[in-house]
């Protein structure tokens, strides 16, 4: 599975050896593409030097494991169609473009809304539901 990461996810992993980080090598581990663009790596650095600048050399390290991709070019009429706050339609739309099929974020205040949700055939995942889908024997 191709599983967008947004900046919240790659923050949480750099800063702390907790679960996310572990949930990042069980992905990898198991044979899923974890993808993020420059937007996303961005946002996580200016987010790492702000509040926990220890985690800078981690997030490099993890960067070396994860599939980067560049800033697509913004899509109106996509970008139009997203039910996001115009601050975090670019991660989004970054998954539709780069034909992810899962987007995991940690934000449940601006997507909190959509999880469980797919959207033009990215399904929105917190780490945990993303974990219990993948990782939960039937």
């Amino acid at each position: 599975m191709r599983i967008f990461l947004d900046a919240n996810i790659l923050f949480s992993a750099a800063k702390t050896a907790g679960g996310v980080r572990r949930l990042l090598e069980l992905l990898q581990g198991a044979g899923h593409e974890c993808w993020v663009d420059g937007f996303v790596i961005t946002e996580a650095r200016r987010n790492l030097e702000l509040k926990a600048p220890s985690g800078l050399a981690e997030l490099d390290r993890l960067l070396t494991s994860i599939r980067i991709a560049t800033i697509h070019t913004p899509d109106a009429e996509l970008d139009r169609g997203l039910p996001l706050a115009d601050k975090d339609r670019p991660i989004l739309a970054a998954a539709i473009h780069l034909r992810c099929e899962a987007l995991m974020t940690g934000d449940r205040t601006h997507f909190g809304e959509l999880y469980g949700r797919s959207i033009r055939g990215v399904a929105i995942h917190s780490p945990r539901s993303l974990a219990e889908e993948l990782f939960t024997p039937e």
